[in-house]
């Protein structure tokens, strides 16, 4: 038989190792948890081994498989994390959880971690080998739940982590709805006046008096309806010419970089866009840092969840200061892009090593500034459109009024 050198963790925390001798992988884990262990690290001892473990495994490809949302993902791993505090050995939690699965996605990623977990896998290897829904924050807290030996603690704050986050794609769904509803009623209302009723209110004026000056108003409605109907195919091409051409050019992380930048000095849009994402960042930033990841890993995951490019880029200057042994708050200050009342509780949390607890307490404090600043935007949003929709439609009434004015002026 085979000889396998082992990592293990016991129940009580203690790591432990050594060598066991077990006909497969699959077989060693189980004897380990027998024992009461949980393996940590498992690998064959002798050379002609390993061709037989490459066999057991799992291909390292990844295909298409199922994926789910946040949503569904939270609640995944709560349950897990709720089984793991109960007591119970994770290969055993993730077999009960198997057995409660529905849909199709939750059944599939279940089944592929128990097989992997079996083999000797970590979770969060278990989780990069799968690919999507496993972004770099999960593997991230995952595997600061591996080794900490507080799994079940971890995972808790993960999916109070990612509730969140489907919580505020929420809030930002629901403060845009009505927004968005007035500006396709604006476009659809503006078509219709142009492309339909103003030529045939027009069209007998015109009509009556051929050579008459029309007024300003009436010369672009009219230019801009005899276009729309005569060129319309066009119309279409420029649209989508401009939909593709701006997608190659945002895909440049130099055009990236200035657009992010851009949205974040439009007034009341980029003080909430950049609200929301210095709330992600903060708690994101703290969750990690309680989970007991390193610093430095702890600002590489959170980067990649700030959604904007401008900021991302001043997160990799604050990782390349903190490398070179500088504090986390001086460049985070520098950049000019996060607000002073973080910077201050990074310095504070430093100074006194209460960090990653300052942070969790900060989080909170802008969260309540995001929902400040939704309710700001959905106020000043609609009366911007309504006040737009007003010009479109005095414009319009004036392209329709000023001829009939003219006419009955010309007949007195």
């Amino acid at each position: 038989m085979p000889t396998f050198r082992y990592q293990s963790m016991t129940a009580g925390g203690q790591n432990r190792a050594g060598t066991l001798t077990a006909a497969s992988r699959a077989d060693a884990v189980r004897q380990l948890m027998q024992r009461g262990e949980t393996a940590t690290q498992l690998e064959a001892a002798s050379s002609g081994d390993s061709k037989g473990k490459r066999a057991s495994a799992l291909p390292s490809m990844r295909t298409s498989r199922p994926s789910m949302g946040r949503g569904e993902m939270a609640t995944l791993i709560r349950e897990l994390a709720t089984a793991l505090e109960a007591g119970l050995p994770l290969m055993q939690s993730l077999k009960t959880i198997r057995r409660q699965a529905t849909g199709r996605a939750a059944p599939a990623i279940l089944d592929f971690f128990i097989e992997r977990v079996e083999a000797g896998d970590t979770m969060h290897k278990a989780a990069s080998e799968y690919g999507r829904p496993f972004n770099n924050l999960i593997i991230g807290m995952l595997k600061a739940a591996d080794a900490s030996g507080r799994s079940d603690e971890i995972l808790h704050q993960l999916a109070d982590l990612l509730e969140r986050g489907v919580e505020l794609r929420r809030e930002l769904l629901s403060a845009a709805f009505y927004p968005m509803i007035v500006a396709a009623l604006i476009v659809a209302s503006a078509g219709v006046l142009v492309v339909y009723l103003i030529p045939k209110l027009l069209g007998p004026i015109i009509a009556s008096d051929p050579d008459a000056v029309l007024p300003f108003p009436t010369r672009v409605v009219l230019g801009l309806s005899d276009f729309a109907m005569n060129w319309w195919f066009l119309v279409i091409g420029v649209i989508v010419v401009s939909i593709v051409g701006f997608r190659v050019w945002i895909a440049s992380p130099e055009n990236r970089f200035k657009f992010d930048r851009m949205k974040l000095r439009i007034p009341v849009l980029g003080r909430l866009l950049r609200d929301i994402s210095v709330a992600r960042f903060t708690r994101t930033l703290g969750t990690l840092a309680a989970a007991g990841l390193p610093i430095l890993d702890c600002l590489r995951i959170t980067r990649d969840t700030l959604g904007n490019a401008a900021m991302m880029q001043a997160i990799d200057e604050v990782q390349d200061q903190v490398t070179a042994g500088r504090p986390l708050a001086e460049p985070l200050e520098r950049s000019g892009l996060f607000p002073p009342l973080l910077v201050q509780v990074v310095h504070l949390g430093e100074r006194s090593g209460r960090l990653e607890n300052m942070l969790q307490h900060a989080a909170s404090a802008f969260d309540r500034q995001v929902a400040i600043s939704l309710k700001l935007f959905t106020k000043a949003f609609p009366p911007l459109l309504i006040v737009l929709m007003a010009g479109i439609g005095g414009f319009v009434l004036a392209a329709i009024l000023l001829p009939m004015l003219q006419m009955q002026s010309m007949a007195t």
